[in-house]
């Protein structure tokens, strides 16, 4: 099966599905500024090409920021970028009302929900009450704002950070807004070679991030959107998505199992992971390697599997082993 970054190799004799090159040329850029991070970039543009929402957590200095900046720069869209702080409020995301006096009447600002793609700082930072400003826009694409219901522009792609080790001054996200993120996952540290190369491009006077030039636009994202619908799966796929998420909820070391909003998401997660490798149908290989970022953040660990140290995303492991896998 062929991986996201040597797409170039398949034999032109073989046609690859709308989509997949444009996807190709959008990693590409992503890998000029963000370097040994081959797999973060793929589930990155899988989440945003099947229209999911992504969470980054990880350590500070990894590079979360960088990769939703770099993003937004190689697409030919609307980006807004929100320091998410305690005292920051509902109406500071979604948007206000302000009286003019020119007409004696109230005109609604929009926020920096209304854009394209959103990146939220150290999300965990804002109180549980502007946290939820951005539950109804990232389910529905949509937000309402004093009484009125307004459309968010398409496509509306968010991008979330957060420091997992540091609690001081943080709100844990809610199960009801872990639901809402079709992945999550870290990018971890590169390796020693690759920070080399990190200084070296950085060493200039321009950070490589300032180079990058759109490589698609609204409208191509909207295309391959389409396109993934068309990336054809089995129902035997199907039962096999529905078979994993169901086992997360058959208690064990699970408090809380996984939504049937996991099992959607898996499949369109899936369906764009064989769009990027230029395959016409979901394999299982594209079932199992996305289940885990997909599934770890949407369960609960009961106390004893927590007293023991252990991880959702062990937990999501072990049942993802147990499941058979389709004939």
């Amino acid at each position: 099966m062929t991986k996201l970054g040597v797409v170039d190799s398949v034999q032109a004799a073989v046609p690859m599905p709308s989509g997949t090159a444009l996807l190709a040329a959008l990693a590409r850029n992503l890998g000029r500024v963000i370097l040994g991070q081959p797999t973060a970039i793929r589930w990155l543009i899988a989440s945003f090409a099947a229209g999911g929402h992504v969470l980054l957590e990880d350590m500070p200095g990894t590079g979360k920021t960088t990769l939703a900046n770099a993003l937004a720069r190689s697409v030919d869209a609307t980006f807004k970028r929100v320091q998410f702080t305690a005292d920051l409020l509902p109406s500071d995301i979604i948007g206000v009302s302000t009286f003019d006096p020119r007409d004696q009447a109230f005109h609604f600002h929009e926020g920096p929900v209304f854009g394209n793609i959103l990146l939220a700082d150290e999300i965990n930072r804002a109180s549980p009450r502007t946290q939820s400003a951005l539950l109804e826009a990232m389910a529905e694409g949509q937000v309402t704002a004093e009484g009125t219901r307004r459309t968010l522009p398409e496509p509306f792609f968010v991008v979330a950070t957060q420091n997992p080790v540091e609690s001081a001054g943080t709100y844990p996200l809610p199960e009801a807004q872990l639901d809402r993120f079709a992945v999550r996952f870290g990018l971890g540290y590169v390796s020693a070679e690759e920070e080399v190369h990190m200084l070296a491009a950085q060493g200039t006077e321009s950070h490589p991030l300032h180079g990058l030039a759109p490589v698609c636009s609204l409208a191509d994202i909207i295309a391959v959107r389409h396109a993934i619908g068309q990336v054809r799966i089995a129902d035997a796929m199907r039962r096999y998505i529905v078979d994993i998420v169901g086992a997360t909820r058959g208690g064990g070391a699970l408090r809380l199992g996984a939504s049937p909003r996991a099992s959607i998401a898996i499949q369109k997660l899936a369906q764009a992971l064989a769009l990027i490798d230029g395959e016409a149908f979901v394999a299982p290989d594209h079932v199992r390697e996305i289940v885990v970022p997909a599934l770890a953040h949407r369960v609960t660990l009961d106390a004893h599997a927590q007293f023991a140290g252990r991880s959702s995303a062990d937990i999501v492991r072990e049942t993802l082993a147990k499941v058979p896998m389709p004939a």
